[in-house]
């Protein structure tokens, strides 16, 4: 259990793992953001990392629209979501799947990779873990490869704030209090400030916005 995290263990729960699950497809505009995620990857990448793969969604989609891929490793540390992905991976040898609570820093056997990806889930680490973990992804890059981020971002007001939620059919009052939001523009400059190039904010709607960088 991370000291970074004081809500660890609801992820670690079914109930909560399936409720977001229940909820994860009606995000708006989530399509969108996932297909301008997917633009950003290149062509003819062979590994893939998918942090905080959840049931494996987003690391589907890639692997449908890039067929080129020949090992992704799907890594998350929340039981029942790993239950899921399992699931869905059973009969696809590409993926591995790996048990990593990435408020801890990433496994180094996990060798470099094309692109990695993360949908919904760097948020939930404390503000200084998430530009060391952009630091380690940027390590476990090939070179031209690309970090992509599908990310629940802070809004710059709290009325704005309330927007979202309002917006997602849900009250700010019953906001995950797993969530450490931080606004883009910060994210944004730690990415360049690591190395990565080509650096932008590629979507944004309210509180989601697809961010992503290069490694040269």
């Amino acid at each position: 259990m991370s000291k970074e995290d004081p809500n660890p263990s609801e992820w670690q729960t079914k109930k909560h793992a399936l409720r977001y699950l229940s909820r994860a497809h009606k995000l708006p505009h989530r399509t969108e953001a996932e297909n301008v995620l997917l633009d950003q990857i290149p062509h003819g990448v062979q590994r893939v990392l998918d942090l905080g793969t959840g049931d494996g969604r987003l690391l589907s989609l890639v692997l449908d629209r890039h067929s080129s891929v020949k090992e992704a490793v799907a890594l998350d540390f929340s039981e029942p979501m790993l239950a899921k992905a399992s699931i869905r991976y059973q009969e696809d040898k590409r993926v591995r799947i790996v048990r990593h609570d990435f408020s801890q820093p990433l496994p180094e056997d996990l060798g470099c990779f094309d692109a990695i990806v993360s949908s919904l889930a760097i948020h939930h680490l404390t503000h200084e873990r998430k530009r060391q973990l952009y630091l380690e992804v940027f390590r476990h890059l090939n070179s031209f490869g690309v970090f992509c981020n599908f990310e629940h971002v802070s809004s710059p007001t709290e009325n704005l704030h309330r927007k979202f939620f309002l917006a997602i059919g849900q009250l700010p009052e019953k906001e995950d209090p797993s969530n450490k939001l931080l606004d883009v523009e910060t994210q944004l400059q730690w990415l360049r400030e690591i190395g990565f190039v080509d650096v932008d904010c590629f979507w944004k709607w309210l509180e989601i916005a697809v961010i992503a960088g290069f490694k040269p």
